[in-house]
């Protein structure tokens, strides 16, 4: 038995990112208790971005789940979770406000956006063989077969940072249109912005730990090679 050193990359990147889904969680339990000043829901919110933006083909649909919240471009379906749907609380009509960003990318034909969609194929592949591949080539002594499931690891990385542009430009125009709109003001605005900095900071705590589980990985390929 020996200890492989390279566990300590997996274990700085799980605290990353489990520090990252508490604050995440925890701010927006706290925002969830500030009711926005106009009486106005999540949906009501989202349906006034969506129509100021000239968005009208749209559906908004309610989801199951807690901060399941998305956009499908594909479907033109902006769905938002039980607890935000009917919400009248701040971090509700952030959240909502986000998943109208996206929209708003999309017709506006936002690169990063296209370019998130077009990987999305690619990002499953590596995410379903990567691990396989790297783990009989690992076993059986064969080099580049570990390489070919790292490169196969990158596309997943690649992924996630294409993904945190469209995540924080998606933020900016919220909290654009909440401002300008005059749906939030004051400490609403500031409250959602909280919300949304602490929602980014999950992608960027995603993306850092898959950088190092990439390093990881890579690292364990040569040093297979290194013992042959």
């Amino acid at each position: 038995m020996f200890w492989d050193y390279t566990y300590i990359l997996v274990l700085i990147g799980a605290a990353i990112c489990a520090v990252a889904s508490w604050n995440v969680s925890s701010t927006y339990k706290k925002y969830s208790g500030f009711s926005n000043g106009r009486g106005m829901t999540a949906q009501d919110a989202a349906e006034y971005i969506l129509r100021s933006a000239g968005i009208y083909d749209v559906r908004i649909e309610r989801i199951g789940g807690e901060l399941t919240d998305h956009y499908s471009p594909g479907e033109k379906v902006l769905r938002l979770s039980d607890s935000v749907y009917g919400g009248t609380s701040v971090a509700a009509i952030g959240v909502a406000a986000h998943e109208c960003g996206h929209a708003i990318q999309h017709q506006v034909g936002y690169a990063p956006l296209k370019l998130r969609s077009l990987s999305v194929p690619i990002a499953n592949i590596g995410s379903k063989l990567s691990w396989p591949v790297i783990l009989v080539g690992l076993i059986f002594g064969m080099t580049g077969l570990a390489k070919a499931g790292v490169v196969l690891f990158a596309f997943v990385v690649f992924f996630q940072l294409i993904t945190l542009p469209v995540e924080l430009d998606a933020s900016r125009r919220a909290m654009k249109v909440l401002d300008q709109g005059g749906l939030l003001a004051g400490d609403e605005l500031k409250g959602a912005r909280k919300v949304l900095t602490a929602a980014a900071l999950t992608y960027v705590a995603a993306l850092f730990s898959s950088i190092l589980q990439l390093l990881r990985l890579y690292l364990l390929a040569n040093g297979n090679r290194r013992r042959r």
